[in-house]
Protein backbone atom coordinates (compact mmCIF):
# COMPACT_ATOMS: atom_id res chain seq x y z
CA UNK A 1 0.00 0.00 0.00
CA UNK A 2 1.36 3.62 -0.84
CA UNK A 3 2.61 5.14 2.34
CA UNK A 4 0.01 8.46 3.04
CA UNK A 5 2.79 11.60 3.15
CA UNK A 6 -0.18 13.34 4.82
CA UNK A 7 0.65 11.12 7.92
CA UNK A 8 4.33 11.49 8.21
CA UNK A 9 5.95 14.29 10.57
CA UNK A 10 7.88 16.34 8.02
CA UNK A 11 11.15 18.56 8.71
CA UNK A 12 11.92 21.39 5.75
CA UNK A 13 15.34 22.47 6.12
CA UNK A 14 16.66 25.40 4.35
CA UNK A 15 20.19 27.24 4.65
CA UNK A 16 18.57 30.64 5.66
CA UNK A 17 16.05 32.89 5.18
CA UNK A 18 16.94 36.10 4.98
CA UNK A 19 15.44 37.01 2.06
CA UNK A 20 13.22 36.11 -1.18
CA UNK A 21 14.59 34.61 -3.91
CA UNK A 22 14.49 31.78 -6.34
CA UNK A 23 15.31 29.36 -2.79
CA UNK A 24 12.74 30.70 -0.89
CA UNK A 25 10.02 30.08 -3.51
CA UNK A 26 11.03 26.56 -4.42
CA UNK A 27 10.58 26.72 -0.49
CA UNK A 28 6.83 27.89 -0.56
CA UNK A 29 6.07 25.81 -2.76
CA UNK A 30 7.59 22.97 -0.79
CA UNK A 31 5.56 24.00 1.89
CA UNK A 32 2.48 24.04 0.12
CA UNK A 33 3.46 19.95 -1.06
CA UNK A 34 3.87 19.36 2.63
CA UNK A 35 1.34 21.43 4.92
CA UNK A 36 2.41 19.68 7.92
CA UNK A 37 5.91 20.32 8.13
CA UNK A 38 8.36 22.43 9.82
CA UNK A 39 11.07 24.32 8.92
CA UNK A 40 14.52 24.09 10.06
CA UNK A 41 17.27 26.96 9.02
CA UNK A 42 20.65 28.45 10.27
CA UNK A 43 18.62 32.09 10.75
CA UNK A 44 16.01 33.79 10.05
CA UNK A 45 14.93 37.55 9.30
CA UNK A 46 11.13 37.56 10.13
CA UNK A 47 8.72 39.56 7.14
CA UNK A 48 10.67 38.60 4.39
CA UNK A 49 8.76 35.81 2.90
CA UNK A 50 5.80 34.56 2.48
CA UNK A 51 2.70 33.99 4.46
CA UNK A 52 2.58 30.56 3.90
CA UNK A 53 6.34 29.99 4.60
CA UNK A 54 6.55 32.62 8.03
CA UNK A 55 3.06 31.05 9.44
CA UNK A 56 5.17 27.85 9.73
CA UNK A 57 7.07 26.77 12.99
CA UNK A 58 10.51 27.20 12.24
CA UNK A 59 13.44 26.06 13.98
CA UNK A 60 16.79 28.42 14.16
CA UNK A 61 20.33 27.69 15.14
CA UNK A 62 22.28 29.30 17.57
CA UNK A 63 23.43 31.15 15.12
CA UNK A 64 20.11 33.44 15.31
CA UNK A 65 21.11 34.35 18.28
CA UNK A 66 23.65 36.61 16.94
CA UNK A 67 22.83 40.09 16.99
CA UNK A 68 22.31 41.39 12.79
CA UNK A 69 23.15 38.05 11.91
CA UNK A 70 21.86 38.64 8.54
CA UNK A 71 24.58 41.46 7.54
CA UNK A 72 27.33 39.66 8.04
CA UNK A 73 26.67 35.75 7.84
CA UNK A 74 29.09 34.97 5.21
CA UNK A 75 31.69 35.53 7.63
CA UNK A 76 30.15 32.39 9.75
CA UNK A 77 31.28 29.77 7.48
CA UNK A 78 33.26 28.15 9.62
CA UNK A 79 30.60 27.49 11.94
CA UNK A 80 27.39 26.56 9.50
CA UNK A 81 28.60 22.81 9.89
CA UNK A 82 28.30 22.86 13.57
CA UNK A 83 25.11 24.77 13.62
CA UNK A 84 23.18 22.45 11.39
CA UNK A 85 24.02 19.42 12.57
CA UNK A 86 22.45 20.80 15.75
CA UNK A 87 19.39 21.41 14.63
CA UNK A 88 17.07 18.60 16.20
CA UNK A 89 15.59 16.56 13.84
CA UNK A 90 14.76 13.66 15.97
CA UNK A 91 11.30 12.26 15.38
CA UNK A 92 10.75 13.37 11.63
CA UNK A 93 10.09 11.03 8.79
CA UNK A 94 10.82 12.31 6.24
CA UNK A 95 13.29 15.42 5.67
CA UNK A 96 14.17 17.45 2.67
CA UNK A 97 16.69 19.40 2.83
CA UNK A 98 16.75 22.74 0.10
CA UNK A 99 19.80 23.51 -0.37
CA UNK A 100 23.20 25.19 -1.87
CA UNK A 101 24.87 25.47 1.41
CA UNK A 102 24.94 23.02 4.86
CA UNK A 103 21.38 22.14 4.97
CA UNK A 104 21.92 18.74 3.20
CA UNK A 105 24.21 17.93 6.59
CA UNK A 106 21.26 17.80 9.17
CA UNK A 107 21.89 14.45 11.26
CA UNK A 108 18.51 12.85 10.53
CA UNK A 109 17.51 9.99 11.92
CA UNK A 110 18.14 6.54 11.18
CA UNK A 111 14.82 5.53 9.89
CA UNK A 112 14.18 8.63 8.27
CA UNK A 113 14.18 9.17 4.60
CA UNK A 114 16.40 12.40 3.84
CA UNK A 115 15.78 13.64 0.53
CA UNK A 116 17.84 17.13 -0.66
CA UNK A 117 16.69 19.31 -3.67
CA UNK A 118 20.32 20.28 -4.22
CA UNK A 119 20.89 23.70 -5.59
CA UNK A 120 24.87 23.37 -5.95
CA UNK A 121 27.16 21.46 -4.41
CA UNK A 122 28.98 23.67 -1.26
CA UNK A 123 29.75 26.74 -3.60
CA UNK A 124 32.44 28.48 -1.55
CA UNK A 125 34.19 25.35 -1.16
CA UNK A 126 34.51 23.72 -4.32
CA UNK A 127 34.70 25.31 -7.89
CA UNK A 128 33.75 28.58 -7.00
CA UNK A 129 35.59 29.56 -4.28
CA UNK A 130 38.08 30.88 -6.43
CA UNK A 131 35.84 33.69 -7.54
CA UNK A 132 34.85 34.62 -3.11
CA UNK A 133 38.30 34.12 -2.52
CA UNK A 134 41.80 35.89 -3.43
CA UNK A 135 44.99 37.03 -2.96
CA UNK A 136 45.69 37.32 1.18
CA UNK A 137 41.73 36.44 2.27
CA UNK A 138 42.50 33.07 -0.33
CA UNK A 139 45.68 31.89 1.41
CA UNK A 140 43.92 32.16 5.22
CA UNK A 141 41.11 30.74 4.59
CA UNK A 142 42.57 27.77 2.72
CA UNK A 143 42.73 25.45 5.98
CA UNK A 144 39.16 26.28 6.64
CA UNK A 145 37.86 25.51 3.05
CA UNK A 146 39.86 22.12 2.95
CA UNK A 147 37.73 21.60 6.34
CA UNK A 148 34.60 22.04 4.38
CA UNK A 149 35.28 19.87 1.66
CA UNK A 150 36.31 16.99 3.89
CA UNK A 151 32.61 18.13 5.89
CA UNK A 152 31.19 18.46 2.59
CA UNK A 153 31.50 14.84 1.25
CA UNK A 154 30.96 13.43 4.51
CA UNK A 155 27.38 15.42 4.79
CA UNK A 156 26.93 14.16 1.25
CA UNK A 157 26.58 10.77 2.47
CA UNK A 158 23.81 10.99 4.96
CA UNK A 159 21.69 12.14 1.90
CA UNK A 160 19.10 8.92 0.77
CA UNK A 161 18.33 10.54 -2.56
CA UNK A 162 20.21 13.75 -4.39
CA UNK A 163 17.61 16.13 -6.47
CA UNK A 164 19.45 18.37 -8.49
CA UNK A 165 18.03 21.47 -9.99
CA UNK A 166 19.73 20.77 -13.57
CA UNK A 167 21.99 18.55 -15.72
CA UNK A 168 24.87 20.87 -14.77
CA UNK A 169 24.23 20.51 -11.11
CA UNK A 170 23.74 16.71 -11.28
CA UNK A 171 27.50 16.81 -12.89
CA UNK A 172 28.87 18.16 -10.35
CA UNK A 173 27.14 16.26 -7.65
CA UNK A 174 28.38 13.26 -9.32
CA UNK A 175 31.90 14.83 -9.79
CA UNK A 176 32.54 15.81 -5.91
CA UNK A 177 30.30 13.66 -4.08
CA UNK A 178 30.33 10.18 -6.24
CA UNK A 179 26.80 10.42 -6.09
CA UNK A 180 23.76 9.90 -8.94
CA UNK A 181 20.83 11.92 -8.85
CA UNK A 182 17.17 13.05 -10.32
CA UNK A 183 16.52 16.35 -11.81
CA UNK A 184 13.99 18.90 -11.58
CA UNK A 185 13.85 21.94 -13.10
CA UNK A 186 12.76 24.83 -10.48
CA UNK A 187 9.99 26.84 -11.77
CA UNK A 188 9.35 30.80 -12.69
CA UNK A 189 5.99 32.20 -11.24
CA UNK A 190 4.56 32.72 -14.68
CA UNK A 191 1.70 34.87 -12.95
CA UNK A 192 4.08 38.04 -12.02
CA UNK A 193 4.95 38.26 -16.05
CA UNK A 194 3.26 39.55 -18.83
CA UNK A 195 4.00 39.98 -22.36
CA UNK A 196 4.33 43.48 -24.35
CA UNK A 197 2.90 44.02 -27.57
CA UNK A 198 4.73 45.75 -30.14
CA UNK A 199 7.67 48.29 -29.15
CA UNK A 200 10.27 47.87 -26.95
CA UNK A 201 12.19 49.78 -24.76
CA UNK A 202 15.96 51.21 -25.67
CA UNK A 203 17.58 49.40 -22.60
CA UNK A 204 19.33 45.84 -22.06
CA UNK A 205 18.37 44.73 -18.31
CA UNK A 206 20.49 42.82 -15.89
CA UNK A 207 18.81 41.13 -12.40
CA UNK A 208 20.88 39.92 -10.79
CA UNK A 209 23.24 39.89 -7.31
CA UNK A 210 26.75 41.34 -7.57
CA UNK A 211 28.72 38.42 -6.63
CA UNK A 212 31.98 37.93 -8.93
CA UNK A 213 30.68 34.98 -10.33
CA UNK A 214 27.68 37.05 -12.24
CA UNK A 215 30.10 38.44 -14.41
CA UNK A 216 28.41 41.78 -14.14
CA UNK A 217 31.34 43.62 -15.60
CA UNK A 218 31.39 42.06 -18.85
CA UNK A 219 27.49 43.52 -19.67
CA UNK A 220 28.78 46.83 -18.22
CA UNK A 221 32.12 47.05 -20.39
CA UNK A 222 30.40 45.85 -23.50
CA UNK A 223 27.40 48.17 -23.33
CA UNK A 224 29.64 50.99 -22.85
CA UNK A 225 32.12 50.51 -25.78
CA UNK A 226 28.37 50.18 -27.62
CA UNK A 227 27.15 53.03 -26.11
CA UNK A 228 23.90 50.89 -25.29
CA UNK A 229 21.71 51.38 -21.90
CA UNK A 230 22.25 49.15 -19.52
CA UNK A 231 19.78 48.77 -17.00
CA UNK A 232 20.98 46.60 -13.72
CA UNK A 233 18.74 46.16 -11.10
CA UNK A 234 20.17 44.40 -7.54
CA UNK A 235 22.91 45.20 -5.47
CA UNK A 236 25.52 43.27 -3.07
CA UNK A 237 29.24 42.05 -2.19
CA UNK A 238 30.66 43.79 -5.64
CA UNK A 239 28.60 46.83 -5.62
CA UNK A 240 31.36 49.82 -5.10
CA UNK A 241 33.34 48.31 -7.81
CA UNK A 242 30.87 48.08 -10.39
CA UNK A 243 29.69 50.87 -9.60
CA UNK A 244 32.85 52.67 -10.60
CA UNK A 245 33.05 50.41 -13.43
CA UNK A 246 29.76 51.98 -15.31
CA UNK A 247 29.62 55.28 -17.42
CA UNK A 248 26.87 57.09 -18.49
CA UNK A 249 25.12 54.33 -20.45
CA UNK A 250 24.78 52.05 -17.01
CA UNK A 251 21.98 52.58 -14.56
CA UNK A 252 22.11 51.14 -11.35
CA UNK A 253 18.26 50.66 -9.88
CA UNK A 254 19.58 49.51 -6.67
CA UNK A 255 17.29 46.50 -5.18
CA UNK A 256 13.93 46.90 -5.98
CA UNK A 257 10.32 45.61 -4.58
CA UNK A 258 9.46 42.88 -6.64
CA UNK A 259 6.25 44.41 -7.84
CA UNK A 260 8.39 47.36 -9.89
CA UNK A 261 10.61 44.42 -11.72
CA UNK A 262 8.27 42.87 -14.12
CA UNK A 263 7.71 46.14 -16.34
CA UNK A 264 11.46 46.03 -16.75
CA UNK A 265 11.67 42.94 -17.99
CA UNK A 266 8.63 43.34 -20.57
CA UNK A 267 10.38 46.52 -21.90
CA UNK A 268 13.76 45.45 -22.30
CA UNK A 269 14.89 44.65 -25.84
CA UNK A 270 17.05 41.46 -23.97
CA UNK A 271 18.56 40.03 -20.33
CA UNK A 272 21.99 40.04 -20.81
CA UNK A 273 23.43 36.93 -18.99
CA UNK A 274 27.06 36.49 -18.40
CA UNK A 275 27.96 34.55 -15.86
CA UNK A 276 27.95 30.43 -15.43
CA UNK A 277 25.31 29.84 -13.32
CA UNK A 278 23.91 26.62 -11.57
CA UNK A 279 20.49 27.23 -13.35
CA UNK A 280 19.21 30.57 -13.60
CA UNK A 281 15.76 32.10 -12.85
CA UNK A 282 16.24 35.05 -14.31
CA UNK A 283 16.40 34.47 -18.17
CA UNK A 284 12.93 32.28 -17.48
CA UNK A 285 11.92 35.86 -15.73
CA UNK A 286 12.42 37.60 -19.33
CA UNK A 287 10.77 34.97 -21.27
CA UNK A 288 8.02 34.66 -19.36
CA UNK A 289 7.63 38.45 -20.52
CA UNK A 290 8.28 37.28 -24.17
CA UNK A 291 12.22 39.11 -23.52
CA UNK A 292 15.15 37.17 -25.53
CA UNK A 293 18.04 36.24 -23.49
CA UNK A 294 21.89 36.76 -24.55
CA UNK A 295 24.29 34.52 -22.01
CA UNK A 296 26.93 33.19 -21.78
CA UNK A 297 26.80 29.58 -23.45
CA UNK A 298 27.67 27.56 -20.42
CA UNK A 299 26.18 25.98 -17.30
CA UNK A 300 22.53 26.05 -16.74
CA UNK A 301 21.67 28.50 -19.43
CA UNK A 302 21.97 26.26 -22.17
CA UNK A 303 18.84 24.01 -20.38
CA UNK A 304 16.64 26.87 -20.30
CA UNK A 305 17.34 29.09 -23.62
CA UNK A 306 16.96 27.79 -27.46
CA UNK A 307 19.28 29.39 -29.25
CA UNK A 308 18.02 31.76 -31.77
CA UNK A 309 14.62 30.72 -30.60
CA UNK A 310 14.09 32.44 -27.00
CA UNK A 311 18.06 33.80 -27.28
CA UNK A 312 21.49 34.06 -28.15
CA UNK A 313 24.87 32.28 -26.85
CA UNK A 314 28.58 34.23 -26.78
CA UNK A 315 31.07 31.70 -25.82
CA UNK A 316 34.08 33.45 -24.66
CA UNK A 317 33.86 35.03 -21.42
CA UNK A 318 34.47 38.61 -22.68
CA UNK A 319 33.21 41.51 -23.51
CA UNK A 320 34.05 41.95 -26.46
CA UNK A 321 32.54 38.61 -27.33
CA UNK A 322 29.11 39.59 -25.52
CA UNK A 323 29.42 43.02 -27.60
CA UNK A 324 29.54 41.07 -31.35
CA UNK A 325 26.50 39.25 -30.25
CA UNK A 326 24.93 42.10 -29.10
CA UNK A 327 25.35 43.37 -32.22
CA UNK A 328 24.38 40.30 -33.88
CA UNK A 329 20.78 40.39 -31.87
CA UNK A 330 20.03 44.01 -33.31
CA UNK A 331 20.27 42.34 -36.51
CA UNK A 332 17.81 40.11 -36.37
CA UNK A 333 13.89 40.10 -36.44
CA UNK A 334 12.59 36.84 -35.01
CA UNK A 335 9.36 36.67 -33.46
CA UNK A 336 11.61 36.33 -30.03
CA UNK A 337 8.11 37.21 -27.80
CA UNK A 338 5.49 34.16 -28.53
CA UNK A 339 8.34 31.51 -28.47
CA UNK A 340 10.04 33.20 -25.38
CA UNK A 341 6.87 32.82 -23.86
CA UNK A 342 6.18 29.26 -24.83
CA UNK A 343 9.41 28.09 -23.31
CA UNK A 344 8.69 29.80 -20.24
CA UNK A 345 5.50 27.95 -19.95
CA UNK A 346 7.50 24.66 -19.12
CA UNK A 347 8.74 25.56 -16.38
CA UNK A 348 5.62 26.05 -14.23
CA UNK A 349 5.11 25.53 -10.39
CA UNK A 350 2.70 22.61 -10.35
CA UNK A 351 5.53 20.83 -13.08
CA UNK A 352 8.08 21.02 -10.32
CA UNK A 353 5.75 19.95 -7.78
CA UNK A 354 4.35 17.06 -9.33
CA UNK A 355 8.25 16.07 -10.47
CA UNK A 356 9.06 16.27 -6.56
CA UNK A 357 6.51 15.01 -5.53
CA UNK A 358 6.35 12.24 -7.53
CA UNK A 359 10.22 11.16 -6.50
CA UNK A 360 9.51 11.76 -2.87
CA UNK A 361 6.66 9.12 -2.99
CA UNK A 362 8.50 6.37 -5.54
CA UNK A 363 11.07 6.37 -2.45
CA UNK A 364 9.20 6.58 0.46
CA UNK A 365 7.08 3.54 -1.28
CA UNK A 366 10.50 1.54 -2.11
CA UNK A 367 12.68 2.68 1.11
CA UNK A 368 9.97 2.26 4.09
CA UNK A 369 11.31 1.08 6.67
CA UNK A 370 14.57 2.51 5.66
CA UNK A 371 17.81 0.40 6.39
CA UNK A 372 21.02 0.42 5.02
CA UNK A 373 20.79 -2.09 2.68
CA UNK A 374 18.24 -0.03 0.68
CA UNK A 375 19.90 3.33 0.56
CA UNK A 376 21.67 4.04 -2.96
CA UNK A 377 25.25 1.97 -3.34
CA UNK A 378 28.28 4.11 -2.07
CA UNK A 379 31.56 3.91 -3.67
CA UNK A 380 34.03 2.29 -1.63
CA UNK A 381 35.75 5.33 -0.60
CA UNK A 382 32.94 6.76 1.54
CA UNK A 383 32.86 2.68 3.26
CA UNK A 384 36.48 2.70 4.83
CA UNK A 385 37.61 0.05 2.24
Amino acid sequence: MPTDISKLKVAIVHDWIVTARGGERVLDALCELFPQAEIFTLFCRKGQNTSRVESRTIHTSFLNRFPRVEKYYRYLLPLMPLAVEKLPLHGFDLVISSSHCVAKGVIADPGALHVSYCYTPLRYAWDQSHHYFSGLKAALISPVLHYLRMWDVTAATRVDRFVAISEFVGKRIEKYYRRSSDVVFPFVDLGRFRRVHGERGNYYLMVTAFAPYKRVELAIEACERLGRRLVIVGGGQEADKLRKLGGKHTEFMGNLPDDQIPDLYAGARALLFPGVEDFGITPLEAMASGTPVIAYGAGGALETIEEGKTGLFFHEPTAESLAQTILKFETLNFPWAEACRERALFFSRNRFQKEFMGIVAALLDKQRPLTIGKREALPDFYLGA
